[in-house]
């Protein structure tokens, strides 16, 4: 088994928790604030927008069953990455699309894929994800772990994860 680890950020984290967890090879997905300027940042401090953190998930992946360019393809499907600092109703910095990558293969991937995606005019709108070196990964506070597995009839799961892991497991790389 050889794992990796990739960090990402696609708007809320519950949502992009809940589509890893689904994805074939991946072993771990811990929600989580990266890329801030303030140490051991809360939700609620990150949730003003002044921490300069993204909402982000860690994943843990065995790369011999699924790789990285296959969790970028799930991280491109799975959000809108054209809009700046916003997905759907969330609204801030905290919920920028972001690849954190730690390797220079992971930045190179990312570089590339991106690219490929403009050039192609895959969507209507340039990509704006951001693409940095991995800094300090924070957890994210026990109640957001799993959230969607421990809160599926809560209103955010039903209506708007529910949909999106429905819509997702047309894709190969899922369970």
């Amino acid at each position: 088994m050889s794992t990796q680890t990739a960090t990402l950020g696609s708007g809320c984290f519950w949502c992009s928790e809940a589509v890893y967890l689904s994805v074939n090879g991946v072993s771990k997905v811990t929600s989580g604030y990266m890329g801030g300027s303030v140490e051991n940042p809360t939700y609620e401090a990150v949730c003003t927008g002044t921490t300069g953190h993204a909402e982000v998930i860690q994943i843990v992946f065995d790369d011999e069953f699924v790789s990285f360019e296959d969790l970028l393809k799930v991280f491109f499907q799975s959000h809108d990455p054209t809009t700046l600092n916003r997905q759907g109703n969330d609204v801030g910095t905290q919920y920028r699309s972001v690849i954190f990558f730690h390797s220079s293969e992971q930045e190179a991937t990312a570089r590339l894929i991106v690219a490929t995606l403009n050039e192609a005019k895959v969507f209507s709108k340039p990509v704006v994800t951001e693409i940095s070196p991995a800094e300090k990964f924070y957890p994210a506070e026990d109640y957001h772990q799993d959230f969607y597995a421990r809160n599926e009839t809560h209103p955010y799961c039903f209506n708007v994860i529910r949909p999106k892991l429905h819509k997702l497991l047309e894709t190969s790389v899922l369970k």
